[in-house]
């Protein structure tokens, strides 16, 4: 079988940091942008302006010109250096204001692009690495577009700036300092292009890390029932291991790169110093005009070594931002249509259903299967595991698109439906309820979020929740921990009803909701899920057979079709799996 639509697969990244794209992003900046730029070229004017001070303070010493006006001269260098001082402030304040709100807008477009893909993708995709992309890589971007771009382009204004004035001072001299440029330059693109590939490898990497203690912390009492924490512990530091292995080759080659950068900075410098001294000894040169150029020389020397460390961090953005723009552009595979229905009567049709799930494409769940759920009816769907009643229930709240076939709703196919208005109208139960790690009440209001308190309180009564939450301390405003771990199966199970009724949709898939309890909680939540039951169309999943006997239809499925249909009495009235399966169980 071909690899269905929904193959959740990020594409291989697109080598390059999109400049174009993070432009796009701080458009909204530019105010601040503006205001940090023109504090960048005074206070880069001011720097600039020291080393032509410094020439006149030592030709004028050297002449034998008065103190006074070596007085004179400090005294304005010294208010350039306070103006100067004020707009560097200035610029790491706008600047740094303005890359925080860029990458804050970054984090919530790549967050939302993430929360709006399909479930197949997230089939494939490990929790850890999506949260360090958030997490990792947007850091990686925020410095980039925060203290280096405000950083390069200082040291741009100012080398450029040395740049001119050398060549205006003394042009041949200018030529023999620049003389080990072009060797530098080659070196920076080699460096690179070798850096880019080991900051992805190295992002990738810690992104395995972070899945793996996701893991382990998450599944942490799973962990401490084996005694597998050392087991957990070499898994991690394997993970970290390889990283590190990543981090030491991509520091080896930035020390590497950053020795010769540097040594052929200091070899313009030794260039200078000796072609100066040959002008000065001919005096075609004054010893202020030589010392001005020495320190322009430093200058640029010092702003292309910067720069060799920002070249850097820059290749790092290169890595993180491929990944974190391929995810903004993910297009989610499953997209809703237009129609939205008005009173939703809830009939729903299934035909000829064919379905395998995106990860694994060659295993066939559910084969030609045919079904239907009539309006306030409770119909149960039993069988052997994975004969597909789980992936029904999937496919119901379109979760994921079947390869053939189609599922209607009152005579509409889903891929016609707003997604929005058609999972309003469908509430789901499942066995392990999924609850925030929030109180009680905003776990339960999270079915309507416009609720009001006494909405909730009602909710919970119906699910027989009211009591137990009215026992705690904090009452409804107690806190349940990470995927309510602090309270019992039960319930969580009542909360999780209580939430559904708050939502009161047309149609309910209850997917083995009870199977977990114990005899008194299963009959505290049964009571509540007989009202929560009551005049909608009800579809219940279940592997325990005696929660189905009241059903009003019963459904066998057995290797992706139905193969019996009929009430309780009727199916164990007749040789058939329905029967085979009651009398395995009761058997016990």
């Amino acid at each position: 079988m071909p690899l269905p639509d929904g193959d959740a697969r990020v594409d291989a990244p697109s080598s390059r940091l999109d400049l174009r794209r993070v432009v796009q992003l701080a458009r909204p900046e530019l105010p601040r942008l503006a205001l940090g730029s023109l504090a960048l070229l005074f206070s880069s004017a001011t720097s600039l302006s020291y080393p032509w001070f410094v020439q006149q303070i030592v030709d004028r010493v050297l002449t034998g010109d008065g103190r006074e006006a070596l007085n004179e001269i400090v005294l304005v260098l010294l208010g350039l250096f306070a103006l100067g001082s004020v707009a560097t402030a200035l610029r790491s304040w706008f600047f740094t204001l303005a890359g925080e709100r860029i990458v804050a807008d970054l984090r919530r477009r790549l967050f939302g692009a993430i929360v709006d893909q399909e479930v197949a993708f997230f089939d494939e995709q490990r929790t850890g690495e999506l949260t360090n992309r958030l997490a990792s890589d947007a850091t990686v971007l925020q410095n980039t577009v925060t203290v280096n771009v405000s950083m390069a382009l200082r040291f741009g204004v100012m080398g450029l700036g040395a740049f001119v004035i050398l060549l205006w001072t003394n042009t041949q001299l200018t030529l023999v300092m620049l003389a080990t440029v072009p060797l530098v330059v080659l070196g920076a693109a080699l460096y690179g292009r070798v850096l880019r590939k080991l900051s992805r490898q190295y992002q990738d990497a810690l992104a395995q890390a972070t899945s793996v203690a996701e893991e382990s912390i998450g599944g942490i009492r799973t962990v401490r029932s084996f005694a597998r924490e050392d087991a957990e512990k070499q898994r991690y530091g394997a993970a970290v291991e390889t990283s590190f292995g990543l981090a030491r080759s991509r520091a080896r080659v930035a020390a590497l790169f950053q020795g010769v950068a540097g040594f052929f900075s200091y070899a313009a410098v030794a260039s200078v110093l000796w072609y100066g001294g040959l002008l000065l000894s001919r005096g075609e040169m004054s010893m202020g005009e030589l010392t001005s150029f020495l320190l322009y020389t430093f200058t640029l020397a010092f702003s292309l070594g910067a720069f060799a460390g920002l070249w850097e961090d820059f290749q790092k953005a290169v890595g993180a931002s491929e990944r974190v723009f391929q995810l903004i552009d993910r297009q989610p595979r499953i997209v809703g249509g237009s129609t939205r229905l008005g009173e939703v009567e809830g009939r729903v049709l299934v035909q000829g259903l064919r379905f395998a799930y995106p990860s694994r494409p060659d295993l066939l769940v559910l084969d030609g299967l045919d079904l239907e759920l009539r309006p306030g009816t409770v119909t149960a769907l039993v069988g052997p595991s994975g004969a597909g009643k789980s992936t029904i229930a999937a496919l119901l709240s379109r979760l994921y698109d079947p390869q053939e076939g189609r599922i209607l709703l009152d005579g509409q196919d889903l891929r016609d439906l707003d997604l929005d208005a058609l999972r309003a109208e469908i509430g789901v139960v499942r066995q392990e309820p999924t609850l925030f790690a929030t109180s009680i009440a905003e776990n339960i209001r999270y079915g309507r979020l416009s609720a009001s308190d006494a909405e909730v309180e009602g909710a919970a009564r119906a699910a027989n929740a009211h009591d137990f939450i009215q026992a705690f301390p904090e009452g409804y405003q107690t806190l349940v921990g990470e995927r309510g771990v602090r309270l019992s199966g039960g319930q969580k199970q009542r909360v999780a009803i209580a939430r559904a009724l708050l939502k009161d949709p047309r149609i309910l898939v209850l997917d083995e909701a009870t199977s977990a309890l114990d005899s008194e909680s299963e009959h505290l939540v049964q009571e509540a899920l007989e009202r929560l039951m009551r005049g909608r169309t009800t579809l219940v999943i279940a592997h325990r057979l005696s929660t189905v006997k009241a059903a009003d239809r019963i459904l066998v499925l057995d290797g992706g079709r139905a193969v019996q249909e009929g009430s309780h009495a009727d199916l164990l009235a007749h040789e058939g799996l329905y029967r085979r399966l009651v009398e395995r169980q009761f058997a016990g």
